[in-house]
């Protein structure tokens, strides 16, 4: 005889496997298209009939730093944001910095129906608004019935 025990209750250990994996992987993206933990700077992505829209949210930094560059269907947006710090006040120490500094790259795969050679960018209140064409094949047109 065997002094192994097994549990009959399969149902709950699947649901305790389960807590735990998601206990495991918690604080990573729900899925592969999301941004990676601590990237910088964050973006949105949208689309319309004739554009697909990119915002960076990069507060801080000089648009003349900032690189944008399309290459087999990759938008790269590379720049360096300066440390700009308060002094501080005699005797103090800080243990705490949360504002990204240095140097940074996002690449950002575009759909087939981007058109490189429609690629607007500017600066706005700390966004960076970059707008891709899409090809005239890929808008959605009507089609008259004879």
């Amino acid at each position: 005889m065997s002094n192994l025990y097994f549990r009959t209750d399969l149902p709950g250990e699947l649901d305790r496997l389960q807590r735990q994996m998601s206990s495991l992987f918690e604080g990573f993206p729900s899925s592969l298209r999301s941004s990676r933990l601590g990237a910088f700077p964050h973006i949105n992505v949208g689309t319309t009939d004739s554009t697909i829209e990119i915002v960076a949210f990069a507060p801080g930094i000089d648009p003349a730093k900032l690189d944008i560059s399309i290459d087999k269907g990759l938008l790269s947006i590379a720049g360096e944001r300066s440390a700009q710090q308060q002094p501080l006040p005699e005797g103090s120490r800080q243990y705490a910095q949360e504002r990204f500094s240095g140097g940074f790259r996002r690449v950002i795969e575009l759909p087939q129906q981007a058109d490189p050679d429609n690629v607007q960018a500017r600066y706005v209140d700390g966004c960076l608004l970059s707008t891709v064409g899409k090809r005239e094949s890929s808008k959605p047109r009507a089609i008259t019935v004879e």
